[in-house]
């Protein structure tokens, strides 16, 4: 019971959170013209088009206008040279009912966001504090809504010296706390770090139960599937169309899930497997988001397979794809899932007679249901490679041990019962080692590989 408490009270209202209210937004985007920071693989339309779908996915925020003004260093104090800065202030200033601007770059120091919501007189978002509201507004789970409140922390210390310098301003120089021999930076630091180990200590206990479950899982020899890609590309309608699941209510928003689900399904051989789903990627994400979120993104390393899922109808599919396999790099996943990793060029139907450039890429439309079965069997190819399990055919003597050995240390698939002979044939799916044990026990048996 104090465990929950404690853990309530670090789920309790975000500090950070903008608020229920309605927000009417600018979008600003600093496209950069020329240099190292341009990147080749999209344009300031595409960027702007992404930073409007973020903007889209929280309820009563409303984009007002959106701005592209280029910019050769979009890291330096205004972001924007001065007689940019100041054309951008006037039209900022015209717009009616603007309740805040969205800054489209990954993260704005606390000063530049002081200096910016001085000059326009709104609130100043960047990528990092919207991705991070509509990851609040999506957590459900306690997992999800902690990840959530270690990713504030970052934002919380940068805030922090910000508050500091304003009072000592006021107050010309810091002050200790009566008695404590603490100023009132350290003070705040301190409360900062002892909140950041509680989410820790918190999330380790949900990892140390997440490890037993997949521990009790492996027990049950289901094979695991992480199905990953760029948010909002359809994974969660490709595993409900994989596993029948009807419950499964895919949403067309970016980062809709946030929390690692299972979905079981089966494939051709009728062996089960278990689909994960798990949160989507996004271009510029910032690095402490991530962080966050790693120990949801752990069990990605545990599975017998990866499947990568592309809209392929997107503009910046190309970009999408290298964002991806960027992250999955940085997990530090064993060689073999990276090598073994199924890509699946999704929403097919939207392009007239889709082939795919890429080799062993599979075209799927996962909403109409177009090249499931090759999917499907692609995905139990790579699977017994990846277990080591086999699909046999066994004929067994119905007198003898051999059934109910099979039923206790394979998993059957199928019994086809010979009466006139007292014996039956079994078709089975059998890990290496119980394989061997099987042809030592039962050296006589007649195997078939299917």
């Amino acid at each position: 019971e104090e465990d929950e408490a404690a853990l309530e009270e670090l789920l309790g209202p975000s500090p950070l959170a903008p608020g229920p209210g309605a927000q009417r937004v600018a979008i600003v985007h600093p496209a950069v013209k020329w240099g190292p920071q341009k990147s080749p693989l999209t344009t300031a339309e595409l960027q702007m088009a992404e930073a409007v779908a973020l903007v889209d996915t929280l309820q009563n925020w409303t984009v007002l206008d959106k701005i592209i003004i280029p910019t050769k260093n979009p890291n330096k104090k205004f972001v924007f040279g001065k007689g940019n800065f100041q054309i951008l202030t006037e039209k900022i200033k015209k717009l009616p009912h603007v309740t805040a601007v969205f800054l489209n770059v990954e993260r704005i120091s606390s000063l530049t966001k002081k200096e910016l919501e001085g000059a326009w007189g709104v609130q100043v978002f960047d990528r990092y504090t919207v991705v991070l509201h509509i990851f609040r507004c999506n957590a459900r789970t306690k997992e999800a809504k902690l990840q959530v409140a270690l990713a504030e922390i970052p934002l919380l210390r940068s805030n922090l010296k910000n508050e500091v310098s304003q009072r000592d301003q006021q107050r010309g120089g810091s002050r200790y706390i009566m008695g404590s021999g603490e100023t009132f930076l350290e003070t705040q630091h301190r409360v900062l770090k002892e909140r950041e180990l509680k989410i820790r200590n918190a999330l380790e206990k949900l990892r140390r139960k997440r490890t037993l479950l997949r521990t009790q899982r492996r027990k049950c020899e289901f094979p695991m599937v992480s199905v990953m890609g760029y948010t909002n590309c359809g994974k969660t309608t490709l595993i409900k169309a994989l596993t029948g699941e009807a419950g499964l209510q895919p949403r067309d928003q970016l980062f809709a899930t946030l929390d690692i689900t299972a979905h079981a399904g089966y494939l051709p051989s009728h062996m089960a497997v278990i689909y994960v789903d798990t949160i989507g990627f996004l271009t510029d994400l910032p690095h402490n988001l991530v962080e966050s979120f790693s120990a949801t993104l752990e069990e990605v390393a545990y599975s017998d397979l990866i499947v990568h899922v592309r809209d392929i109808t997107h503009p910046e599919t190309i970009l999408q794809k290298a964002t991806v396999l960027s992250v999955l790099r940085n997990l530090n996943l064993p060689s073999h899932l990276l090598d073994s990793m199924v890509e699946v060029h999704n929403k097919v139907d939207l392009i007239e007679r889709y082939k795919p450039t890429e080799e062993n890429a599979l075209a799927v439309s996962a909403l109409h249901g177009h090249g499931l079965e090759e999917l499907k069997q692609e995905i139990e190819k790579k699977i017994l490679t990846a277990t080591g399990k086999k699909i046999l055919t066994v004929n067994i003597n119905l007198e003898g041990p051999q059934l109910s050995w099979l039923y206790k240390e394979a998993t059957v698939q199928e019994v086809e019962v010979m009466p006139e002979d007292g014996r039956a044939r079994v078709k089975v799916i059998i890990g290496s080692s119980a394989f061997g044990r099987y042809k030592n026990l039962f050296p006589h048996s007649e195997i078939f590989m299917s």
